[in-house]
């Protein structure tokens, strides 16, 4: 009887546990539609660029084994938004049009940073959690991520909502 007993609460509250992770994960607003362009395997990446002397530029980019590159595209309705998610690796973020406005999860004051089409943005990614949303009440926005993840790690974690922003 008791064996029965805690393998009932055992369930119970398992069952809560996955309950509560599903209703306090925020998923995309409806109309948000997400399309794998392209994806490609990499072997390790071992990239210095650089001009010199008259244009500082430099570029180091390294990583140790395989990658999955992904090229997406993301479109969002106006007063649409992505959810509160995290990715495992970098992405680089290019407006097509419209503004998004990124927030992240670690800054208390809740601070927006709008981008507008022909601007970028880096997400770090490695767990940084944070929302894309469109502000506008009429236009539509779209942007273009290239991400860079470990092989077949996924690629989109949703997140519960940090609670320091007000929606």
């Amino acid at each position: 009887m008791t064996s029965k007993w805690i393998w009932s609460l055992a369930l119970v509250v398992l069952g809560a546990a996955m309950y509560g992770g599903i209703a306090l994960a925020t998923p995309s607003t409806a109309g948000v539609t997400t399309t794998i362009l392209s994806k490609a395997l990499f072997d390790d990446i071992d990239i210095n660029a650089r001009t010199l002397p008259a244009d500082i530029w430099k570029a180091q980019l390294k990583t140790r084994g395989l990658s999955d590159v992904y090229v997406v595209d993301n479109k969002i309705p106006p007063g649409g938004d992505t959810g509160w998610h995290t990715h495992p690796g970098p992405s680089l973020i290019l407006v097509v049009s419209g503004t998004v406005t990124n927030y992240t999860g670690d800054d208390p004051a809740c601070t927006p940073h709008p981008y507008s089409a022909g601007q970028g943005f880096i997400d770090e990614g490695g767990g940084d959690v944070h929302i894309l949303r469109n502000e506008s009440s009429t236009s539509a926005a779209e942007t273009i991520a290239v991400q860079l993840l470990p092989q077949g790690a996924v690629r989109k974690t949703d997140a519960p909502a940090p609670g320091n922003c007000g929606f």
